[in-house]
Order: structure tokens, then C-alpha cells, then sequence
């Protein structure tokens, strides 16, 4: 083979995988608070539906348990954690081996809580990317090049993110965050069948919110619909709650937005052992 202009006589393993050659496996970008992974079973039940789905066979051995192990053998302390599996080598599109194989990567992060950002984002349509929606759509695969696209797109535009729509010119998500809008007092997020990962920060903050009180409503939406909201806010596992100012350059206010990003980081405090704020 050529890597590079260098001829080399085998295949490094780290080229010839199946997540290499044909993006064929699942991630999970995990954060670590104080040495506590409290997200970390949301994380293993998608990471092992996805394996199910893609015909991937789970090893008897994996478990929530299992994981925190071999994430703990190389970070302690706040860390945003990388988990790579993918489907071991064999084949072309049609694979020879089930089986699986996996990396853990890591990398610290300064704070221990979840941070409000005083200013908000500035967040603009994608013109460029439109997601599928099929039987695949909600797992967190290895080819996310459409993702990557979207915070190209966010980047040369200028702003902070883009909302992403799918192929039915819905709002699905955004480049690496579930959205959710505020409309009469009622909080809502687009359908699990509209196109978007299913995020565990979102599905935490259901199970917080519903326990104030507050039910999020899953809602098919238009960008046009979604402009005359009140609040919009982005959500994943390392940032938490993010909320959007400016919207097309409509401006937002964030007062809902900020009390939930309150109850989050406290569940949170609670869930690992740490005073309330």
C-alpha cells in the first residue's frame, strides 16, 4: 500500500479497519465530573442499542461497569471522554467478522460543572446539510461527515452553530446538539423519528424536568415555526444547556432556559456527591 507517498508492505491496523475504510462503527462523547461519569449509563444503553441495530455483536462482558473500568484506567478528575467501537476487519461493504473492537481517548477540562454562557449563541439555517430519516437515523455513527459539514458551514458563516433540517425540511437538530424551543409557557423538541441522535443530555433533562413538573412535548417544527418561539437552547453531554440569542438575527430571551440549566447542574451536584447550588 501507499500511505502517504511511503510504500509500506502491510496494512497498519489503524488503517485498515472498518471504522477507517467504511466509517462502520458507533462513538460516545462521555464527560467525566470529579471522577464521577454520572451520564455514562445513558451513554452504554445508546452506544448498545446502536451495536444491536448495526448487526454488531456485543461481547458479554460490556456493561456500564465494564466501561467506567477502562475509562478510569487512563483519566480521573473533569475530562471530556472519546469512545470509538467499531466492527473488527474483513470484508468490503458486506462484513466477514461481527465481532467488535474499541478506543477509549481523553482529554481535561477545567470546570466540574456544566457552565452558563452569559451571552448566547448566535445560530443560523444550514443551506447545506439535510439529514436522512430512516432506520439508522438516531444512532451516533462514525461517518458524521454531514455533522462536520454543519460546523464548517457554522464556521464560515460566522456564528456559533447552525440548525439542521432534515429531508422533509423539518428541524432536526443542530451540528453536535439536540434543539428544544420555548412557545406559551410549553417546551417542546422535534419527534425521535425527525432525523437527530438521541442525545443523553436531552434525555436527562426530560427525566429532571418532568420531575418539576414540566413535560417536553415532542413536536414536528418548521425553522419558520421555530423563530416565533420565545427560547430556543441546544443541549448535549459536554456543554449541557446552551441558549440561542440570535436566531437568523431575531433575538431570544433565556429566562426558562436558565432556570433548567439550573435544575441540570444541580441534579448533577446531587447525583455525584457535591453541595447544591
Amino acid at each position: 500500500m501507499n500511505f502517504n507517498g511511503e510504500v509500506l508492505t502491510e496494512v497498519p491496523m489503524a488503517l485498515g479497519n472498518r471504522a477507517m475504510m467504511y466509517g462502520d462503527g458507533l462513538f460516545e462523547t462521555i464527560r467525566m465530573f470529579d471522577d464521577q461519569l454520572p451520564f455514562l449509563p445513558l451513554h452504554w444503553e445508546r452506544l448498545n442499542r446502536g451495536l444491536q441495530v448495526l448487526g454488531m455483536t456485543v461481547p458479554s462482558n460490556w456493561s456500564v461497569d465494564f466501561f467506567e473500568d477502562e475509562i478510569r484506567k487512563i483519566i480521573q478528575g473533569n475530562a471530556r471522554i472519546r469512545l470509538n467501537v467499531w466492527r473488527a476487519a474483513g470484508g468490503f461493504f458486506y462484513p466477514l467478522d461481527n465481532t467488535v473492537q474499541y478506543l477509549i481517548t481523553a482529554a481535561p477540562l477545567d470546570s466540574s460543572v456544566f457552565n452558563w454562557q452569559e451571552n448566547g449563541l448566535n445560530v443560523r439555517l444550514s443551506e447545506r446539510v439535510r439529514l436522512p430519516m430512516d432506520t439508522l437515523s438516531g444512532l451516533k455513527t462514525l461517518g458524521a461527515t454531514r455533522y462536520v459539514a454543519a460546523a464548517m458551514e457554522a464556521r464560515a458563516k460566522g456564528v456559533d452553530d447552525v440548525i439542521v433540517l432534515n429531508e422533509r425540511n423539518r428541524v432536526s437538530e443542530a451540528s453536535s446538539s439536540n434543539v428544544l424551543w420555548i412557545k406559551n409557557g410549553s417546551v417542546f423538541s422535534p419527534p425521535a423519528t425527525d432525523g437527530q441522535i438521541s442525545g443523553t443530555f436531552y434525555k436527562l433533562l426530560c427525566a429532571v424536568l418532568a420531575a418539576s413538573g414540566v413535560q417536553v412535548q415532542e413536536k414536528p417544527c418548521t425553522f419558520a415555526a421555530l423563530l416565533e418561539a420565545e427560547e430556543v437552547f441546544l443541549t448535549n453531554a459536554i456543554q449541557g444547556i446552551r441558549w440561542v440569542r440570535f436566531l437568523e438575527g431575531k433575538e431570544f430571551t433565556c429566562e426558562n432556559s436558565f432556570h433548567f440549566n439550573k435544575l441540570t447542574v444541580n441534579y448533577l451536584l446531587e447525583k455525584t456527591g457535591r453541595l447544591l447550588l
